[in-house]
């Protein structure tokens, strides 16, 4: 059984190797990551500092019709972006920090999902997964929380198997998290001091803890493996499959 302080001692072990490789992973991964899962999007106000009445310009009448026209292409391009880009990228920086674990640090590997043969099953997997999420949270926010530890494994998994059906890849994520939700949720509590602190330094301390809550997290999908094949829920065949390019 895994702990919090074995995950986060492996590793610092990890990051002493080669820390600020993994921080440019991390900065990536920060953009890309989508494992809170559900459609969340911030619009924020921008003061362009331009002195000019619309009025003068635009029918005031248009002007839910030009709102509801801008906000559906924002959505869509957001949607876009999130299901083509992000979450691919998700993929490749979850894969560098699998390979970190082995002290092997390769920036390139952040591409992994694009490359032939990946892409499609990838993108696939993830927007089912992220469909999921997004129902159980209409229901409840706790049945979303829920399902998105569920589905906490699921770009580690296709890390390593990117040709894996997703309903497999779904399943795998959902057994190999059963019993083990509530202390993932305690191990992502456990970084809040940190993330704290910080704060403090107008923020941009925050980016500095990335690295070690994502180098923890893949020390965790280890422990999460291994307690897999112990259980025979799955075969390194599965989940290491030999690389075909």
């Amino acid at each position: 059984m895994w702990t919090r302080e074995g995950l986060k001692s492996n590793a610092k072990e990890v990051l002493r190797a080669s820390y600020w490789t993994a921080f440019v992973a991390a900065l990536v991964l920060g953009f890309a990551d989508s494992r809170a899962g559900g459609f969340q999007f911030e619009f924020k106000t921008i003061d362009f500092n331009i002195s000019l009445d619309l009025s003068e310009l635009v029918d005031p009448s248009t002007f839910p019709v030009l709102f509801m026209s801008f906000f559906s292409l924002t959505f869509l391009i957001a949607t876009v972006s999130l299901v083509f880009l992000m979450q691919p990228l998700e993929v490749g920086c979850r894969r560098f920090f699998l390979e970190g674990t082995q002290l092997r640090f390769n920036l390139w590997e952040i591409g992994y999902s694009f490359r032939r043969g990946r892409y499609k099953n990838i993108v696939l997997t993830l927007f089912v997964r992220r469909v999921l999420i997004f129902a159980a949270s209409l229901l409840l926010v706790i049945p979303g929380i829920v399902l998105s530890y569920a589905y906490t494994a699921v770009p580690y998994i296709l890390a390593e198997n990117p040709s894996i059906p997703y309903n497999r890849a779904l399943q795998l994520s959902r057994e190999m998290t059963r019993g083990h939700k509530l202390n993932i949720w305690v191990l992502d509590l456990s970084f809040l001091g940190w993330i704290l602190l910080g704060m403090l330094a107008c923020g941009i301390g925050v980016l500095f803890v990335q690295p070690y809550i994502h180098a923890t997290h893949a020390q965790l999908y280890l422990a999460l493996r291994t307690e897999a094949l112990d259980k025979g829920l799955t075969s390194l065949e599965e989940l290491s499959p030999p690389v075909v390019e």
